[in-house]
């Protein structure tokens, strides 16, 4: 039997259900569960880094190299597919009318350049997207961009990384349509 203050005893349950004791018990362990499972929810959230590197887990995808026969085996796996990291720069608007990021993304052993942008200047732009290595390589892509003023991004092709990741950059030159184009902005990864 358990005291109660005033000197009056308390009968246990007579069902063998949980007492008092238990009960803090479970939800002290709920709580710790809780607290455990938080960082994989960020995760699969996707996570903001120190300057501006973003983790975002992707699910597994299949390799264009591998002929969709699955992706390749990663170091990388966080248990939920494999993770993108993005270093971008800033996010530009030039007065002409074109917004956009440029970003090199990272995901296992693939490296590529992608540019998030926005063409409100009514007319078709030549876009030149770049992606630098740190052995002297260079992967260049000539994005379609609309005459549409809606979101659209272009990416160059996926490569082995080689060296460190962080040794990437990516450039993205926007200019008037036409062998004689004005540039009109140039957006890079690490700007």
């Amino acid at each position: 039997m358990l005291r109660l203050s005033g000197g009056r005893r308390a009968a246990r349950p007579r069902h063998g259900g949980p007492g008092p004791r238990r009960l803090r018990l479970l939800a002290l362990g709920t709580v710790a569960a809780a607290v455990a499972a938080l960082p994989l929810t960020v995760a699969s959230a996707g996570q903001v880094g120190e300057a501006g590197r973003t983790v975002v887990p992707a699910a597994s995808r299949a390799d264009a190299k591998t002929g969709g026969h699955g992706a390749r085996r990663s170091p990388f796996l966080l248990g939920i597919g494999l993770a993108t990291a993005a270093r971008c720069g800033p996010a530009l608007t030039s007065p002409d009318g074109i917004e956009a990021q440029t970003c090199v993304l990272t995901q296992g052993e693939d490296t590529w350049a992608r540019t998030y942008y926005r063409n409100t200047t009514g007319g078709p732009l030549d876009a030149l997207l770049s992606l630098m290595g740190p052995d002297g390589r260079t992967v260049q892509t000539h994005c379609a961009t609309g005459t549409d003023d809606e979101p659209a991004t272009c990416e160059t092709p996926r490569e082995r990384v080689r060296g460190a990741p962080g040794a990437y950059t990516a450039v993205t030159e926007f200019a008037a349509h036409g062998p004689d184009g004005a540039l009109l902005l140039r957006s890079g990864s690490n700007s």
